[in-house]
């Protein structure tokens, strides 16, 4: 089965079957839902069966509560306390605790402490469509049955509002 050809970050490093991003070069940018930083290693590095993010919560944030149509997920907390909400239970991590969680299992990883919390997040197989810009209704709602913003009890619930910040 041939790789699918894939646009690379222009500091990667290529070498006979591998990639390398140093960790200087790889981009960050604040996620359209909830602008949480984050950077896309699997589509840097030109991954074609798996996504993997870097996802730094900072105190108060949330990542968006969301389920995958065919993607299972590895949840690895590199730093922090990390806090996640698996359907209605709540589980706390420690660095390098590592959490897989089924695609149509909702999620949602949280901060209500006091530091920023830095989570690796492997999930495979890659899905199709990675983009909620590119998503129909239908497919927004199996992903985020409570709407993109919602937030977590632990942080008051409701619809985030992060349009009034940078």
């Amino acid at each position: 089965m041939a790789r699918k050809k894939r646009r690379l970050c222009p500091d990667i490093i290529a070498g006979m079957g591998y990639h390398l991003l140093r960790a200087a070069d790889a981009f960050w940018r604040r996620s359209n839902q909830m602008q949480t930083p984050n950077t896309d290693l699997g589509g840097q590095l030109g991954a074609a069966r798996l996504g993997a993010r870097l996802w730094r919560l900072e105190p108060g944030k949330a990542s968006t509560r969301h389920r995958h149509f065919t993607q299972e997920e590895l949840y690895v907390l590199l730093e922090g306390e990390g806090r996640v909400r698996i359907g209605d239970e709540v589980l706390t991590l420690a660095p390098l605790d590592t959490l897989l969680v089924d695609a149509d299992t909702d999620r949602q990883l949280f901060n209500d402490t006091e530091a920023d919390q830095l989570w690796l997040v492997v999930g495979a197989p890659r899905e199709e469509i990675t983009s909620t810009l590119e998503m129909s209704e239908e497919q927004l709602r199996h992903m985020y049955p409570e709407g993109p913003k919602a937030l977590p009890p632990e942080l008051g619930g409701g619809q985030a509002d992060y349009s009034a910040e940078d």
